[in-house]
């Protein structure tokens, strides 16, 4: 406690400099965080739809349902039968005159029944319709819309993978330029100290006994960069939270940094312990040389 008070100037900047580097660590997780939420956005957006031969029975329909429900690709399977169609149709085109006189003149209902169809990850699309294209279902499939979709589904299955390997880059970049800094940081303060860790080096204390103080000073570093940094993203959160809204509806951002206000500051306080810690004891550790 007195060399983490004694020293203002040091331990003002030092804290400062793993404020940012926490701060850098908290904007990783959010940013994760995100791109998580706009990932599975995207996943939603995206799916195939079976159209069925206008003789297909229901039974052979939900049958085959059944059997892709079994499937490992398969995330959600969505029914709609020939009435169901009809009645969409007719409301999305309500307002046409021309299509519903045609409708009416008509004696059956034009539409097919389907099976739109949700995968768990982009890219198992083709296999799905590998297995609905099986010769055994030539007469109950009439057509399988991923053939028409296949550019743009490939297109945003390379995005959604894009994105992911950028995220855990992006993370593990700026997570070892943050622990760099800090311990360079801490480095220097400790640098400012050197001559007395050398006398009790000198005089036969024990290697525990002069790490100790530090150690827990790089405790004390860390559990105040940690509260700093917190406090520090708040208005960054309330400012970016209206523009987030716009791009992603789904997520707000606001109610999720201060729903999660406690985890996230368990993060920081293990982040910044373990930074602080660490950093002090390669330091320290240098001057321990005789």
């Amino acid at each position: 406690m007195q060399g983490f008070l004694r020293n203002k100037w040091l331990t003002i900047t030092t804290v400062s400099v793993m404020m940012l580097a926490l701060f850098v660590f908290l904007n990783l997780i959010i940013f994760n965080v995100l791109t998580g939420n706009a990932l599975n956005i995207l996943r939603d957006k995206i799916d195939i739809s079976v159209y069925f031969q206008s003789t297909a029975k229901e039974d052979d329909i939900l049958n085959l349902r059944r059997s892709l429900e079994s499937l490992k690709e398969v995330k959600i399977i969505e029914y709609v039968s020939r009435d169901e169609a009809l009645k969409v149709f007719k409301e999305r085109h309500k307002t046409d005159e021309i299509i519903s006189q045609a409708l009416d003149i008509l004696d059956e209902n034009p539409l097919s029944a389907s099976l739109n169809i949700k995968a768990n990850d982009p890219a198992d699309y083709p296999a799905i319709t590998a297995y609905l294209n099986n010769e055994n279902l030539k007469d109950l499939v009439d057509q399988v819309t991923y053939n028409q979709n296949q550019v743009v589904i490939n297109r945003l299955a390379s995005i959604v993978n894009t994105a992911r390997k950028t995220g855990i880059a992006l993370t593990v970049i700026l997570s070892i330029i943050a622990v760099l800094v800090t311990l360079n940081t801490i480095t220097l303060t400790i640098y400012s100290t050197r001559d007395e860790i050398s006398i009790m080096r000198l005089v036969g204390a024990a290697n525990k006994f002069i790490r100790g103080p530090y150690i827990v000073q790089g405790i004390l570093y860390g559990v105040s960069a940690a509260i700093l940094s917190m406090l520090l993203a708040i208005p960054f959160i309330v400012f970016a939270s209206p523009y987030i809204n716009v791009l992603m509806p789904e997520m707000n951002l606001q109610n999720y940094f201060y729903s999660n206000s406690i985890l996230l500051l368990g993060y920081q306080f293990l982040f910044g312990i373990v930074l602080g810690v660490v950093s002090s004891f390669i330091a320290v550790s240098k001057y321990l040389k005789i």
